[in-house]
């Protein structure tokens, strides 16, 4: 009888302390499961040749704790994520193994569109493209942060050019093009797509990057002519045409791609088409309409 008064009491506390604790365990906050890292390089030296295992596992952890983030989201439980310690950690990974790409990989999805983090973002990725020579997206994800969030064509341009060069999709290169366009930078545009078609062995490539090239050539000789008229009467032109009207071109010449040129309010040579097909001119090689719906 006595030992039953004993076991039923001990239960008891068991559970009294129990389940308290347990209710501790699960409403704890999640900063306290992310933790801070010491300073990098004072964990560098110490760490030794350890350093590349300790950097993998600040960054699991970081993604564990934003899977956390998102898991409590979804149960409507509101959270404030730690993202300046999140970015942190990152960077400290970073330090300890600068080839690490998860790390890189998750502070381009996680800190650009929800927080505006640009800046941030592209000096950590120039950092991991001074190891990562080959990785041809840490220039992609720079190049996209610039032209998208900033609006800096000219930056742009160049880190496309180095996703390119790395990469040798026609893709790239076009955009890489595209933005030298933006910037004002044409001449340099044509330079870079002359260097990738001579360098390019697929013929439908070649194709795609003379295309590319004779719509720049047809912008630059509008641009200058656009130029030599300001300069001459004072003002833009009204129209395209007014520049074969002045004799500053004999024609105006075709986009490449379908479109009408015309000049902005800046002054700047625009198409239409914006140096792109259509959707409806764009038929698959050697297929015509007439193929497609006999």
């Amino acid at each position: 009888m006595i030992g039953r008064v004993v076991f039923g009491i001990l239960l008891c506390s068991l559970v009294a302390v129990a389940v308290p604790f347990s209710r501790s365990v699960a409403e704890r906050p999640v900063l306290v499961k992310l933790g801070v890292l010491p300073a990098a390089e004072p964990l560098k030296m110490i760490s030794g040749d350890q350093r590349y295992l300790l950097a993998q596992c600040a960054v699991v952890k970081v993604l564990f704790y934003y899977g956390t983030l998102v898991e409590k989201f979804q149960q409507k439980i509101a959270l404030q994520p730690e993202y300046g310690n999140m970015f942190g950690t990152l960077q400290t990974a970073v330090v300890l193994d600068p080839w690490n790409a998860d790390a890189y990989y998750f502070t381009q999805a996680a800190f650009t569109w929800e927080l505006g983090k640009v800046d941030e973002v592209n000096r950590m990725l120039e950092y991991g493209m001074k190891s990562r020579t080959w990785d041809y997206q840490l220039p992609f994800f720079a190049g996209f942060n610039a032209a998208y969030f900033k609006k800096d064509y000219a930056n742009a341009a160049r880190y496309f050019q180095q996703a390119a060069r790395l990469r040798p999709d026609p893709l790239l290169t076009n955009l890489s093009s595209r933005y030298f366009y933006e910037s004002g930078e044409s001449r340099l545009g044509l330079a870079f797509l002359d260097y990738m078609q001579r360098h390019a062995t697929d013929s439908k490539v070649i194709r795609l990057y003379q295309l590319r090239k004779q719509a720049l050539l047809a912008v630059m000789e509008l641009q200058q002519a656009c130029d030599r008229y300001a300069a001459r009467f004072g003002h833009l032109p009204e129209k395209i045409s007014d520049l074969v009207a002045a004799g500053l071109v004999e024609r105006v010449p075709a986009d490449p791609y379908g479109g009408s040129f015309y000049i902005d309010d800046k002054g700047k040579i625009r198409s239409t088409s914006k140096f792109a097909f259509a959707p409806q001119t764009a038929w698959p090689e050697k297929t015509t309409p007439k193929e497609m719906h006999p």
